[in-house]
């Protein structure tokens, strides 16, 4: 299909200067603005975009949550012909209206959804190479270590839904997404293409929690860059929500961080590529289907052990 990714999220916060620097600190790049701008933008190598507005902003949508929150989320299209044959099929969902050559409206979670062609380009890394039994690639070299992360692109975003069935029917009926696996009568996990990453957006219905965001995930180039960019944080007195750790679901290594923008801020590398020849899992919603293995509050940047608030290990 014609989504390939996320291209911007837009927050709605109700301390701008704190929010500033977490984004900074967790390593995304402030974009230059003009004098007097009301927001402030960062942007990932790839140049996908986070931007913070306060929480009043006349710019911003109305909030699906109260207090600071994801207010807009824009998905990234691959060609103006493909936006403008979903811009057809989307005019009569609610809250559709044109921005300029965009356009928005509404999922039936409360999220507003803005739809416009990919502004990212591709970026090439240096990886180091990893070690394994019979296949030897890292040669008379040491793997790095990282002392702050750099996020390569926006990987994915996390909802907690009140309507399952129908959040999930929007986003594979009338955007194409594909089910990567599922959690029985409990979530989804969303890809937006057939070929691509295991899920772009993972939909969670939880008893008794309303609508409103889970977290925003970034991708970055390998499983040191989780480490260091979640130390990093730690030594700039953010707190740890858990991690590092590993998710069996999709492989992928984790490590998140509370944010006062709402929700968590999660690094994540090394998750699955699936194709049409993967047959999504139905799986029970449990401690062991979530994480493998977890270090609860996250890594002391000064004693390098697991963090614990009555000292040290």
């Amino acid at each position: 299909m014609s989504i390939s990714g996320i291209e911007k999220l837009e927050f709605g916060v109700e301390d701008l200067p704190t929010c500033e620097k977490f984004i900074k600190d967790f390593g995304l790049q402030p974009v230059v603005q003009q004098q007097g701008d009301l927001y402030r933008e960062f942007t990932t190598l790839t140049g996908a975009k986070v931007v913070l507005y306060p929480q009043n902003s006349g710019a911003l949508p109305p909030a699906f949550e109260a207090g600071s929150t994801l207010r807009r989320i824009t998905w990234a299209v691959e060609s103006p012909t493909a936006l403008a044959t979903l811009q057809k099929k989307l005019a009569p969902m609610p809250g559709f209206h044109q921005v300029g050559e965009e356009f928005e409206c509404q999922d039936p979670n409360g999220m507003t959804v803005r739809f416009a062609v990919s502004a990212q380009q591709p970026v090439s890394l240096p990886v180091s190479p990893i070690n394994q039994w019979g296949d030897v690639r890292r040669i008379d070299q040491a793997s790095p270590v990282y002392t702050q992360a750099q996020p390569v692109n926006i990987g994915h975003v996390v909802f907690f839904v009140e309507d399952l069935p129908a959040t999930e029917r929007f986003y594979c009926d009338e955007l194409g997404f594909q089910v990567s696996d599922r959690y029985i009568d409990r979530a989804v996990f969303l890809r937006t293409q057939v070929r691509g990453v295991h899920h772009n957006l993972f939909l969670l219905k939880l008893p008794n929690r309303p609508r409103g965001l889970n977290h925003v995930a970034f991708t970055v180039r390998d499983i040191h860059e989780v480490i260091g960019g979640g130390i990093a944080m730690n030594k700039q007195q953010w707190s740890t929500f858990l991690g590092p750790g590993r998710h069996p679901i999709s492989s992928a290594y984790f490590w998140y961080v509370n944010s006062p923008t709402g929700g968590a801020f999660e690094y994540y590398t090394n998750d699955d590529y699936l194709t049409e020849n993967w047959q999504p899992r139905e799986l029970e919603h449990s401690l062991v289907s979530f994480t493998e293995w977890a270090v609860e509050g996250g890594i002391d940047h000064d004693t390098r052990r697991q963090h614990h608030k009555t000292g040290a290990l």
